[in-house]
């Protein structure tokens, strides 16, 4: 028996990168998926929804508890990206960036805690490294995703009586669409390559299976003993100091 087999789990932005990755992973294991995002999923059972909306989170597990009766997994993995230094962003971006990357998790969490109590269920959410150190140009993105760690020691302290687990999986530098086109934007993209596996004690930047495998496991029951932690899945990227 798969160890996540007969279990529901709702993903956010599980169409592709990180979140498609995931959404393998769990249905491998067993489990029944539903991705929302916007656009439509032709893979698992998508939910076309724009998590900018406040009112769409609601909606969200709402419709998920009626075609599956359950909810036992929530993945927060939806989010946004803009380059800006504090001086430079405008608080119309700011605020976009949080509503998607820190607001629509919350939200998405409170709608789900009803089911995820019946289910004795569990939540990951996928962090960064940016919500442990900064690149530069990043302001709101870090600041959600440090808000987003925050976040899941706040619920795995005040629903652990439920039986409900929550952690964060804070992924470095994952070869998605995303970094291979920005990789392909600079002058150089072999030097470039070059450069950001040098500063992973792996010498190798990371798949999105990487991360996918460790949200596998802190979802089914061989965490049953885990909560409230952040996991860092960066190749030691972080953990390397830079020469002097």
């Amino acid at each position: 028996m798969s160890r996540l087999e007969g279990q529901v789990a709702l993903i956010t932005g599980g169409r592709s990168g990180i979140g498609r990755a995931i959404a393998e992973q769990l249905h491998k294991d067993g489990a029944r998926v539903f991705t929302a995002q916007r656009g439509k999923d032709d893979l698992f059972e998508g939910i076309e929804a724009d998590l900018s909306d406040p009112a769409c989170s609601e909606e969200i597990v709402s419709e998920v508890a009626a075609r599956a009766g359950r909810l036992d997994i929530l993945i927060n993995n939806a989010g946004v990206m803009q380059e800006a230094s504090v001086e430079d962003m405008s608080l119309e971006d700011w605020h976009r960036t949080l509503s998607v990357n820190l607001t629509a998790p919350f939200l998405v969490i409170k709608a789900a805690l009803p089911y995820l109590r019946q289910s004795k269920g569990n939540i990951v959410n996928i962090g960064s490294i940016e919500g442990l150190g900064s690149n530069p140009g990043h302001t709101a993105y870090c600041a959600s995703k440090a808000g987003l760690h925050g976040l899941t020691r706040a619920v795995a302290v005040d629903h652990g009586g439920d039986g409900i687990r929550c952690n964060a999986v804070a992924p470095g530098w994952i070869d998605t669409a995303l970094n291979t086109d920005f990789i392909s934007s600079m002058p150089d993209p072999e030097a470039f390559v070059g450069q950001i596996k040098h500063i992973h004690p792996l010498a190798r930047t990371g798949e999105p299976a990487d991360v996918a495998a460790l949200v596998a496991f802190l979802a089914s029951a061989d965490a049953s003993f885990i909560t409230g932690q952040i996991y860092t899945v960066d190749g030691g990227r972080m953990a390397k100091l830079s020469l002097p």
